[in-house]
């Protein structure tokens, strides 16, 4: 009696372009959570559609036409693989229901190797990805090789990310505070950019990260709002709602450092954040 064939099996995979380098150079990267245990993905990176090295290493001063074409920019391709194969029929499931949560899940893998780039090159300028910055996102399945050089058995693409809706703050569009950033109208308080710093690093689960920014977010804070909190009773006691946070905020910091974050820090983070960008919003309005 002959042999059964082997069952045919798949490597499932979601995949990004993204219209810079990302920063790791290109190759393929092994992603394990803990050191010692199986893989979880693997990651591939190429770079399509680079400028030619040759011109970049030109730098003689050349005449610029009037109306000149767009300079050719480079292209990223992250390809984040599974690493555990699958039946193909159960493969061929996951394509055909795969979604938003599927590409969020394989974008914290990529950001997780550009910040880890970031950090091992010590350049502070390297950014994450967002879903919303992609080109376009792919789901597939295909052969091991066959992925792995960026090809498919079947892939669809999936439907880009919803853009987020604009917040007013307090009763401006973004693009009319920035008129009056640019034009001296209103200077910026350093504790808008730690409180962006903050948010982003609680969006992204670097419970760590948020701490240590939302206690800077809030030295600042409470230092740079009692000027506006002399002339509004409603900002003198959201300063005192911010004020009274501060001790919370203060341990989990220092807990932060040592590595051992409370069960709850999440949604004390979540809710002093909160607080601090309901401050923020509210001191835009009295001025408007």
């Amino acid at each position: 009696m002959p042999a059964a064939a082997p069952e045919r099996r798949a490597f499932c995979f979601v995949q990004f372009e993204f219209p810079w380098a990302l920063g790791p150079a290109d190759g393929r990267y092994v992603l394990r959570d803990v050191a010692g245990e199986p893989p979880s993905h693997v990651l591939v990176l190429a770079t399509l559609g680079a400028p030619e090295r040759r011109r970049l290493r030109d730098r003689r001063t050349r005449p610029a036409a009037p109306e000149p074409p767009p300079s050719p920019v480079t292209t990223a391709r992250a390809t984040v693989v599974d690493a555990e194969p699958m039946a193909v029929d159960a493969a061929e499931r996951w394509l055909a229901a795969a979604g938003p949560e599927d590409a969020d899940r394989a974008l914290a893998q990529v950001a997780r190797a550009v910040r880890s780039h970031r950090l091992a090159s010590g350049d502070p300028a390297v950014h994450e990805p967002t879903l919303a910055q992609a080109l376009v996102v792919r789901a597939g399945h295909g052969a091991g090789e066959q992925v792995a050089e960026g090809r498919w058995s079947a892939a669809r693409e999936l439907p880009p990310a919803r853009p987020q809706r604009r917040r007013r703050v307090a009763g401006l569009w973004p693009q009319e505070r920035l008129a009056a950033l640019l034009g001296g109208h209103e200077m910026p308080l350093a504790c808008e950019e730690l409180t962006l710093r903050a948010r982003h690093d609680l969006d992204h689960g670097h419970l760590r990260e948020a701490a240590l920014q939302l206690r800077a977010a809030l030295d600042a804070a409470l230092r740079e709002l009692p000027a506006e909190a002399a002339s509004s009773p409603d900002m003198t006691a959201r300063v005192a709602e911010l004020d009274e946070r501060r001790a919370a905020v203060e341990a989990l910091a220092d807990a932060a450092i040592g590595g051992d974050l409370p069960t709850d820090a999440q949604e004390t983070l979540a809710s002093t954040l909160q607080r601090v960008e309901a401050a923020l919003r509210a001191r835009i309005a009295p001025s408007h």
